[in-house]
């Protein structure tokens, strides 16, 4: 199993007491496995199905929608006048975005923070750069030009006019310990975010996920009611755990894995979460073992071959994030899993 885990695809300190939020968290079960109970394994569409559609658009949540899932997935950051928006990366991505001209934007470092939304809505994310190394891997995807990028407002609205009451928004923070000065603070970022979320009344359908533990931690003190997943990776150049290296990773609000044995499970259970969101190449058969004992749900990213989602789910994890729905869905209906729901075009 565990040589089978490792042929995925490359697609993503203080005390550890469970703090009062935590102790609420566990209290209420909160948890991202339990909001799924109803519809058993979780189908996460990537950016909405960024192998179909273009990612974090109206057309992919569509398109994710149609299809049937359990979950969408996105990412969201903060506008220059406080807007919350669907997008992925904390600056504009010059293979994606262009003008109001129709020309693909070739400056980099354009922060979606440093711009107004009626700024941001200038620029046309409806398909990807021609022969990009960033497309070449979704030649599926159809182009929808026109799409932009939307509030996390319009999703929500779009997703219950089209009767979506069982969708549920895995909804991840897009901040970096290393680029402060690209987003907002942990702090406001996600005050912003739960309003949001709040206004909208969809606490017990939404998780905030993310890298950046800082803002899970503000997400759990004051939002108890919206489960928190942790999202890690220790692939390469992105690793942000760190085991094994001098001092504590940024990224983990403090918290230091090699406390923990180098364990990610071990160091997740200590501080009380409830759900782990590693990067699929990462998970073995011992720490894919370790995470079940401890009572973890484990939702991997990002995983797009089918034959790895098979190896996958007969592993125990709980769902899967995946940029094709789709192909999940066959792996599924062939193992004779319940599938989440279609909603109506």
């Amino acid at each position: 199993m565990a040589a089978a885990i490792r042929r995925l695809p490359n697609n993503k300190g203080p005390s550890v007491n469970i703090d009062r939020s935590l102790a609420v968290i566990a209290a209420l079960g909160v948890t991202l496995l339990a909001g799924c109970a109803t519809t058993g394994f979780d189908v996460q569409g990537h950016r909405g199905a960024r192998g179909l559609a273009p990612e974090n658009t109206l057309a992919a949540f569509d398109t994710a929608m149609t299809l049937g899932v359990t979950t969408l997935e996105l990412d969201v950051g903060i506008t220059k006048d406080g807007v919350v928006v669907v997008h992925h990366d904390r600056t504009l991505n010059t293979d994606i975005a262009r003008d109001a001209a129709g020309a693909w934007i070739d400056t980099k470092g354009i922060a979606v923070s440093s711009l107004t939304l009626a700024e941001l809505k200038r620029f046309d994310v409806g398909r990807l750069r021609p022969n990009s190394n960033y497309g070449k891997p979704f030649e599926t995807q159809v182009p929808r030009d026109g799409e932009r990028i939307p509030t996390l407002r319009e999703v929500f609205d779009r997703v219950n006019a089209r009767g979506g009451s069982h969708i549920r928004f895995n909804i991840e923070t897009k901040l970096a310990p290393d680029a402060p000065n690209e987003t907002l603070a942990p702090e406001p970022f996600v005050r912003a975010l739960i309003a949001e979320i709040r206004r909208a009344k969809l606490t017990d359908r939404s998780t905030i996920q993310s890298f950046d533990w800082r803002t899970l931690r503000v997400a759990e003190r004051e939002a108890p009611e919206i489960a928190t997943v942790y999202l890690t990776t220790q692939q390469g150049a992105g690793d942000r755990v760190q085991a094994g290296k001098p001092g504590k990773s940024p990224w983990l609000a403090g918290f230091d894995v090699d406390d923990h044995g180098g364990s990610v499970p071990a160091l997740l259970a200590a501080i009380g979460a409830r759900v782990w969101s590693p990067n699929a190449r990462d998970l073995t058969e011992a720490n894919i073992k370790e995470a079940k004992a401890l009572k973890l749900s484990i939702v991997p990213w990002t995983v797009n071959e089918e034959a790895d989602m098979q190896r996958l789910i007969e592993a125990g994890v709980n769902g899967i994030i995946t940029d094709y729905p789709d192909r999940l869905r066959r792996v599924m209906a062939a193992k004779q899993l319940p599938l989440p729901p279609a909603v109506k075009p």
